[in-house]
Parts: C-alpha cells; sequence; structure tokens
C-alpha cells in the first residue's frame, strides 16, 4: 500500500524510542532495514516475523557511517531510504555547557547526518532515494536547558532544504518536526506520571505523541506518495505547545471571576 515493498532502508538510532517504531513501520511496510547503534542491544525491533539488520556504528565518526552504508549495500544491493533518527541531549545550561559536550551535541545531532547523507549520495541516487530527517520543535522555538540541541536541530532544518535543492531531482530530503512524543524513559525527559497527564491535557490535540505517529510520517515521506514533496517540514507535534502566556492570562481571569 505505500509503495515500500523490497526497499532498502537506514534508520539510525533504530534500537529503541521513537527509532525503533519507525524500524518497524517500515519493516511492516515490506522494507528490509539496517540500523546501528555503539552497541547491539538485546533484542532488535522486529515486525511481521522479520527484524532489522544491526551494524555497530557511532555515527559522529565519518569512517565508521561510511563502513555502516557501505555494509548495508553489500548485503542488500541497494540502498532507497536513509531515516536520520539519532540524537537528542541531556538538559544543561549553554553558560556552563563545555566545549566538548557542546561539539558532541552539535556532532550527534548536525554532523552525523550530514555525514550519513554524503555516504549514503552516491547509492540514494541510483535508486532516486528519499532521506527524512528527525528534527525537533527545539530547532524551531527557544529552547531554553538546550540551547545547543535547539540550535543542531534548527541547522538540520537549514541543511534538510539545502540538500533537497542541491540533490534534485535524483534524491528527496525532508524533515520532520518532532513534539512532545511518548517514549520508554519519558519520566527521564518529562518526570512523573502526572506531570506528563498535565503536559499532555495542555496540547491541543490532548495526549502525547506516540512513536507510532512519527513512524506513519516517515513511511509517507518516504514512499511514492510523497513524490513531489522535497525540502519540506513536516509538524507532528499534536497541534504544537500552548504559549505560557496563555495559561497566565486565564489564570488571572478566573482570579477576578
Amino acid at each position: 500500500m505505500d509503495g515500500l515493498q523490497g526497499k532498502v532502508a537506514i534508520v539510525t538510532g533504530g534500537t529503541r524510542g521513537i527509532g525503533a517504531a519507525i524500524v518497524r513501520r517500515l519493516l511492516a511496510a515490506g522494507c528490509e532495514v539496517a540500523t546501528c547503534g555503539r552497541k547491539a542491544p538485546e533484542q532488535l525491533p522486529q515486525a511481521d516475523g522479520r527484524e532489522a539488520h544491526f551494524v555497530a556504528c557511532d555515527v559522529r565518526d565519518p569512517a565508521q557511517v561510511r563502513d555502516f552504508v557501505d555494509n548495508v549495500v553489500a548485503r542488500f544491493g541497494r540502498l532507497d531510504i536513509v531515516v536520520n533518527n539519532a540524537g537528542g541531549s541531556p538538559p544543561v545550561e549553554a553558560a556552563t555547557a563545555s566545549p566538548r559536550f557542546s561539539e558532541a551535541i552539535l556532532a550527534l545531532n548536525l554532523l552525523a547526518p550530514l555525514h550519513m547523507a554524503q555516504a549514503a549520495y552516491p547509492h540514494l541516487k541510483e535508486t532516486n532515494g528519499a532521506i527524512v530527517n528527525i528534527a525537533s520543535v527545539a530547532g524551531v522555538r527557544p529552547s531554553p536547558g538546550t540551547a545547543i540541541y535547539g540550535a543542531a536541530k534548527a541547522g538540520l532544518l537549514s541543511l534538510t532544504k539545502s540538500l533537497a535543492q542541491e540533490w534534485g531531482p535524483n534524491i528527496r530530503v525532508n524533515a520532520i518536526i518532532v513534539g512532545l512524543i511518548e517514549t520508554e524513559t519519558s519520566e527521564l525527559t518529562y518526570g512523573t506520571q502526572e506531570a506528563q497527564d498535565r503536559i499532555a491535557a495542555s496540547l491541543p490535540l490532548k495526549r502525547m505523541g506516540r512513536g507510532s505517529d512519527i513512524a506513519d510520517a516517515v513511511a509517507y515521506l518516504a514512499s511514492p506518495m510523497a513524490a513531489y514533496v522535497s525540502g519540506t517540514e513536516l509538524s507532528v507535534h499534536g497541534g504544537g505547545e500552548r504559549p505560557l502566556f496563555l495559561e497566565i492570562v486565564n489564570e488571572e481571569a478566573a482570579r477576578q471571576g
């Protein structure tokens, strides 16, 4: 149905969280899927009795990225889809972030997708392939507490548009702006279940996103259904976060009766 049957996909950081959901979605659509991480997980994502192919790779190392892509093409004979999903950052105030930390966050969230795209370029060009970059709302609004991460994701959105122009018509390049998503580590990111419920209630769609929401968007952008979609930013954020000033205004109005 998606037109993805028989395609070969790479999903970075696909062993857990959003990445694992993307891997399962592409497997279910009939893709061969390879993923990577610095060490193999106890269990790889599976769907319909099939599981992902795993290669140990630190996506911040361009040489390891090239070897990973070569491994996938040697195994499956082609490459059609690249999903740059690996990323993230712990909260660190910009004033105290060390140069080493800042460089590591930029390397993971901006340079790694570039290196992956460059390594995949000759193969995707042959198959008229697609790249999907997993970005974040942190890249389109202020990101206090994760300023370096937000700057990297903003850079990733700019990179997406530039590559779409440079690499068309053979390769389509798009990005997904991801909002607040439930994962197995939600408590570390959003706090207690009560806090998560309050956050969910503040969103227009009254729930936090699921990995499957992002995975469905990836399947669309990677498929022939999006054949004329390139250089775009698809927001998957449940309608967006409500500005804090609205809460303050509403609370003030309630106090005044």
